[in-house]
């Protein structure tokens, strides 16, 4: 009986531990313990990131391989430091720094020493690797450009921060990810997911085979391919257009809200903020204080929009009922306020609203605005209506596109001019200056843009987007497919269209004219100010245009915001007229026209308030 029962407890026991081991090996098993275990070793696949085209197909990013050389601290011997070094590329002191940061990080998880190696430099590193422990290659892709454009759009990756490793636990030390512009809003989709392998080290910490089988370990998820709105043929020659100039220009498809071009100028080669020079090249493009490559001039330049604002004063009067399109006003080559004189250039005598469009009339439009907020008991009833239809065409806010940052323009209100001169004791002659575009009112080239396919679509637009495809299949996302409407009535719309037609017809556009394209268009020439040793002081005006064609059937709405460019139709009429051509047509029959925009540039303009010497302004240099 003794014996029957010692042997059932034996083999209870026995079966108890077998089953206790099954169950640890099998079933029983978590990320987290691996991870805290010194005997098993991840190794991480990255994958590749999506692809990025152009909204016709064209490959605009792909990628080339790279190597980071990780270290786990714990696991480094005694070596050659100097040596390793030179092998690195790196100076002993950078080593020192790296490995110490690695081991505030994790002494047991592998950290990178040396990011982005070349193939070249892998090549003579790899056979020597074995001599250094502790250390290994990881290969990882980079990004690779087949245009030298759009940096500002396509963005760039870097390096996790604490930051980033703190908010998402997706990230490790060392790993990459999208910093600013399409890379930066479509992280998610681009990245991928990494994939995991887990490694069995032995008592001498020798790699003895993968762990469990391998059936903890992962693939890598391929980061997805997308489609762009950007038309690259546009965006490569819109930025050889802005050489030599500062500003921002802003492309529109008016019947979807598809961004076709965004330049900012001055720009970079986006391929100067990847591998192991991004650092450096980052650094000497932050401190270019005065051309400011890194400022997207597209979308966070706030300045007065200039004369293509009177369009607005214009259809808001139209739907206010205070003037129709036969409404007459007198220029006396300026306009009074008061009794101080206001200019005008548009050579005088009785203007109506096509008149005082085409040729850009301030009188008559300081005379329609005067009318508008007449209607009115207070300025703070009249101001409230005209800001809300500034608004309903998308000026002082965000717009809600997939635009990354920017800035929201302002449109200015009652409780600002409250402020400023008390509650109803202000009218129409303090703030004229906003009926020429000039005053209070700040818009960005995106919002002009926006504004002016408003305009196109005669009432309604589109939010401007940049994503159109993900893996091949369009974007229905309703958000950008259901239009916006503004709150002028339709039928307001044709009058202010002719006489942007006309602005290319016979007025102070004609110089710029296309040939077989009906372009509708507005000059503007913004006055421009700067402080020098803390003084104010008046610099070259800013060239200010917009434009939508064909007329009839717009294709595209754009809009060209040049520092210092002088009136609207030098720079900005040129170049917005060369990009409609360019876009419409697929090549350039004003020769003319782009042969001053290649060669002219305005580095004399952006130089003189550095120059420590007096400067004259708005001086003819053509």
């Amino acid at each position: 009986m003794k014996r029957v029962l010692l042997s059932s407890i034996i083999i209870i026991i026995g079966i108890t531990f077998i089953s206790r081991l099954s169950y640890l090996q099998i079933f029983s098993f978590s990320p987290n313990e691996v991870l805290e275990d010194p005997a098993i070793k991840r190794v991480y696949d990255y994958p590749e990131r999506g692809y990025i085209y152009d909204r016709n197909g064209k490959l605009l990013v792909a990628n080339q391989p790279a190597y980071d050389v990780m270290v786990i601290p714990r696991e480094v011997r005694a070596l050659d430091t100097l040596e390793f070094c030179g092998l690195l590329g790196i100076e002993k002191e950078k080593f020192i720094k790296s490995l110490n940061k690695a081991r505030i990080y994790s002494p047991r998880l592998p950290s990178v020493l040396v990011p982005q190696l070349s193939k070249e430099d892998y090549a003579k590193l790899q056979e020597k690797m074995r001599h250094y422990q502790g250390f290994y290659i990881q290969k990882r892709s980079l990004r690779d450009y087949d245009t030298f454009s759009a940096a500002n759009v396509l963005g760039y990756i870097s390096e996790v921060n604490e930051r980033d490793l703190a908010k998402n636990p997706f990230y490790i030390q060392g790993e990459l990810t999208g910093r600013s512009g399409v890379e930066k809003q479509y992280e998610d989709i681009l990245r991928g997911r990494k994939g995991v392998q887990y490694i069995q080290k032995d008592r001498f910490n020798r790699d003895i085979g993968p762990y469990k089988d391998q059936i903890m370990d992962t693939l890598p998820e391929q980061g997805k391919e997308i489609s762009i709105t950007i038309d690259k043929d546009l965006q490569e020659y819109g930025e050889r257009l802005m050489h030599g100039k500062h500003g921002g220009i802003v492309a529109i498809e008016p019947s979807s809200g598809e961004i076709l071009s965004m330049i900012s100028g001055p720009t970079y080669d986006p391929a100067l903020l990847v591998g192991r020079e991004r650092s450096k090249n980052y650094s000497a493009l932050h401190y270019d204080t005065i051309a400011k490559p890194l400022f997207d001039r597209s979308i966070s330049f706030e300045k007065e929009p200039g004369s293509p604002f009177k369009t607005l004063n214009a259809l808001v009067a139209l739907q206010e009922g205070v003037i129709t399109p036969e409404t007459s006003i007198r220029c006396y080559n300026g306009f009074y306020i008061g009794r101080k004189k206001r200019g005008c250039h548009c050579g005088g005598g009785l203007r109506d609203l096509n008149s005082g469009i085409y040729n850009s009339c301030n009188a008559y439009f300081a005379g329609v605005f005067q009318k508008m907020f007449s209607k009115y008991p207070t300025s703070d009833e009249s101001m409230d209506v005209w800001e809300k239809h500034m608004r309903s065409f998308g000026l002082g806010g965000y717009l809600g596109s997939d635009i990354y940052t920017g800035r929201p323009g302002r449109v200015p209100n009652k409780e600002l001019y409250d402020k400023w001169y008390g509650d109803n004791r202000w009218s129409w002659s303090y703030i004229y200056s906003n009926a020429i575009g000039q005053g209070e009112i700040a818009v960005t080239p995106l919002q002009l843009a926006n504004m002016t396919a408003a305009i196109a679509n005669r009432g309604h637009y589109y939010i401007p987007h940049i994503l159109k495809k993900i893996e091949g299949e369009d974007i229905k996302d309703s958000k950008f497919t259901e239009p916006q409407h503004t709150t002028i009535d339709k039928k307001h719309f044709d009058p202010v269209v002719q006489g942007m037609a006309d602005v290319y017809n016979k007025g102070t556009a004609r110089w710029v004219k296309i040939p077989d394209i009906a372009i509708a268009g507005k000059t503007g020439t913004v006055e421009n100010f700067t402080k020098i040793d803390g003084v104010k002081t008046q610099l070259t005006d800013n060239s200010v245009f917009v434009a939508f064609a064909p007329v009839d059937n717009p294709k595209i709405a754009i809009a060209v915001y040049i520092e210092n460019g002088y009136y609207g139709s030098r720079y900005a009429g040129h170049i917005a007229s060369l990009m409609i051509e360019k876009y419409i047509k697929g090549f350039i029959t004003r020769k003319d026209l782009e042969k001053k925009m290649l060669e002219k540039t305005l580095e004399h303009e952006y130089a003189k308030p550095y120059s420590g010497k007096e400067f004259k302004i708005n001086e003819y240099v053509w």
